[in-house]
């Protein structure tokens, strides 16, 4: 004879529509299902997998227990799961300045994603109305959405810089209330908690071993009222969700459809799952027979939703399609349903599967019973009682005893949250920041981040991802706030640009003028918070001779004569210094670059002539343009202006008289020719009639009439004929 354990397992399925009640004896190859009781609620005494009828659900509870204790003898504990339309999901996302702060880290990254799942944990409190922000939930599980770095969706946080960190986050709750419901139920009834689970967890036990959890699978509880969904990946359960839509709409749509009242609609839709052609009687006494694809034909919609509806929520807690899915529960049966679910998941049709007793290993009947996948979850419950019990465990946190459901690996990130203890408050604050302008532009310096908090777990240091056993003692010491910004004004400046020019043969070195608040500063001064601060840099002649030419002269408009110009007014002193910038005469009002050298000589008569009274009033008159010559550096002129004084039309060299009146007309320009140069430079011809003048540019043949440009080499050399 097989050896078995002595005591059964009892074990309670506790449904929307009906309670299934088990007893499976262990054996040394497996299970060996004994007896299965079933009975339905004859009153709503469930809803949404929480029981809001105690003593109602007690009833049933007992009944069963009574028929079971007939054939088996005297049962006193019992195994049962919370259902998995209990769980509650919800989505949320914190955000975390991270300006100025080292580099992020794991701990770092931890602590944000359990933030978030501290927030949702508080939005369910402060759905279900408490102000408090008691933590009334388990957190059964969660999984990171993404992370994103100043706003910009990131693989991870790890070693990230930048202003702005944030997770996103989907967790499921448990509700404290269905297990105490539960456990009330069962006392009613004479019966006490041998073991707890959630009903995806038991239905996953049976059907994914933890050799396949590393397989990125979906598996869909559909029952009456809800279809429940578990999502396992990299060897564990990832995710839970639930979607409000199951096989109550499917019999909705038929009895709609063909005018039959609901239960009559419940009957019609198991028949024809099983039957080829079924035939009933609607409401006004008519009796029609349809075969099974024309009932499923008529409420195909409805299954269309039903699958959009799961299709939708995994995709949602998973991120992207699975690589399969395993269909459950009573709801599973209804056709086109696995191929729809396929179809909108993009999964091959053979990746979408329903799941029965046959696909269960190791487990035998002592009657024989239909592979039906709505027994699943209830052997699944017993199995997973059994094989991986769910418990309470009781640590201490900061003095306080915490108690928590171990449905998966707990850590210490889960006893903080169970505590009550808000993570943000954790760490330190970070210091005051300042907010200040530099030359028109706004910058905000922050202060200084918080220290993380301090973690000991039973005296040694510990992390908020490190595992929980029953009995640890956490205690958790808030981390130090930060520092306030402190700063000064040479830490606002990428790049002091200071300027360097040769000043009278001199090398001259200067900075920059600092003005805080208007006032005049330097770079070890301190900002405040709302401080303006300017940074003057020298541009122009008139601003470096201001401070290295102590006998600096600017122009005496005191003394001056009033010229016209196209009868514009200008005036213009009779004295000006003598400027030079990298060798060529300058005004003040010209830039200085870094490198430039400049020259200043004492002041002398201003020319009147046109051309010096054209530049002195910026206007232009002339290209310029610079080649070279046999050797030597060619400056060629053009004349773009035809000047006029009245009807008197004058040269560049012509000399003006105080408050004559002149006119410019512009001259449309010509290019430069070869020609050109003749005019400038001095050529020595010979009398040698043997010899032939030869015109080049850049290295080439060319003659008088063609074009040059600036920077062209131009030769003139004689050569024999």
């Amino acid at each position: 004879m097989e050896h078995e354990d002595i005591k059964p397992i009892f074990a309670l399925d506790i449904g929307t529509r009906s309670v299934v009640g088990l007893i499976l004896h262990k054996r040394s190859t497996g299970y060996h299902v004994v007896d299965m009781v079933r009975e339905e609620h004859t009153e709503r005494s469930m809803l949404d997998g929480q029981i809001h009828n105690v003593i109602a659900v007690s009833t049933v509870i007992n009944s069963i227990k009574n028929r079971l204790e007939e054939r088996h003898g005297k049962l006193k504990t019992v195994c049962v799961a919370a259902a998995g339309r209990s769980l509650k999901t919800i989505r949320e996302k914190v955000e975390l300045p991270i300006q100025g702060k080292p580099i992020f880290n794991k701990e770092d990254v931890l602590h944000l994603e359990l933030s978030a799942v501290q927030k949702a944990q508080f939005t369910l409190a402060k759905d279900s109305g408490d102000k408090h922000k008691r933590v009334n939930d388990y957190c059964v599980g969660y999984s990171v959405i993404n992370y994103q770095l100043d706003d910009q969706v990131i693989g991870s946080l790890v070693d990230q810089r930048g202003e702005k960190a944030a997770v996103e986050v989907i967790a499921t709750f448990l509700p404290k209330v269905v297990v105490e419901s539960l456990i009330a139920a069962l006392q009613r009834a004479d019966l006490e908690l041998e073991a707890l689970t959630l009903e995806p967890i038991a239905a996953i036990q049976v059907l994914i071993p933890p050799s396949m959890r590393r397989l990125n699978v979906a598996l869909v509880d559909i029952g009456a009222g809800t279809s429940d969904i578990a999502i396992t990946n990299l060897g564990t359960v990832v995710a839970y969700g639930m979607v409000p839509l199951a096989g109550d709409e499917i019999t909705e749509a038929i009895s709609d459809h063909f005018l039959l009242d609901f239960n009559e609609a419940e009957d019609l839709k198991r028949k024809a799952t099983v039957e080829e052609r079924v035939s009933i009687v609607d409401i006004l006494g008519f009796e029609t027979e349809y075969s099974q694809n024309e009932v499923f034909k008529e409420i195909e919609p409805a299954i269309d939703t039903l699958a959009r509806g799961i299709s939708e929520q995994i995709i949602e807690l998973n991120q992207q399609s699975p690589k399969a899915v395993m269909l459950v529960g009573g709801g599973s049966m209804t056709p086109y349903l696995p191929e729809k679910i396929a179809e909108y998941l993009q999964l091959p049709k053979n990746r979408v599967a329903i799941r029965g007793l046959d696909a269960i290993k190791g487990i035998t009947f002592e009657t024989a019973l239909d592979s039906t996948p709505e027994l699943v979850t209830p052997i699944g419950i017993a199995i997973a009682a059994k094989e991986s019990p769910v418990e309470y465990i009781s640590i201490t946190v900061n003095n306080q005893t915490v108690r928590l459901f171990d449905i998966k690996q707990l850590t210490i990130g889960d006893g903080i949250i169970t505590s009550g203890m808000e993570l943000s408050k954790l760490y330190g604050k970070p210091g005051m920041g300042i907010i200040t302008n530099v030359n028109g532009r706004a910058l905000s310096i922050p202060g200084e981040h918080g220290t993380p908090p301090i973690i000991k777990k039973n005296g040694l240091d510990a992390k908020l991802d490190d595992p929980l056993s029953h009995g640890d003692v956490i205690t958790v010491e808030n981390g130090q706030n930060g520092k306030d910004a402190n700063t000064k004004i040479k830490d606002l400046l990428d790049d002091i640009k200071k300027l360097e020019i040769t000043y009278n043969n001199d090398l001259v070195t200067l900075n920059p003028k600092l003005f805080k608040n208007n006032k005049e500063s330097s770079l070890e001064d301190v900002v405040q918070d709302r401080d303006t601060i300017e940074v003057v840099y020298y541009q122009t002649v008139d601003e470096v001779l201001k401070v290295v030419e102590p006998a600096y002269e600017k122009p005496n408009f005191t003394s001056k004569r009033t010229i016209f110009i196209n009868n514009e007014e200008y005036d213009i002193p009779n004295k000006i210094p003598q400027l030079f910038l990298n060798g060529s005469e300058a005004s003040y009002t010209d830039a200085v670059r870094n490198g430039d050298t400049l020259e200043y000589r004492p002041a002398k008569e201003t020319s009147f002539v046109v051309k010096d009274v054209l530049k002195q009033t910026n206007h232009l008159y002339a290209n310029e343009m610079k080649v070279s010559f046999n050797g030597e550096v060619v400056v060629l002129e053009q004349v773009l202006v035809e000047v006029f004084r009245g009807d008197e039309k004058l040269t560049l060299q012509s000399t003006l008289n105080n408050g004559d009146n002149i006119t410019i007309k512009k001259v449309k320009p010509s290019p430069f020719i070869y020609q050109d140069v003749f005019a400038v430079v001095d050529v020595e011809f010979t009398l040698d009639t043997t010899k032939k003048p030869i015109m080049l540019k850049n290295g080439e043949e060319t003659s008088f009439a063609d074009s040059i440009m600036h920077g062209d080499v131009l030769e003139l050399k004689w050569t024999e004929k």
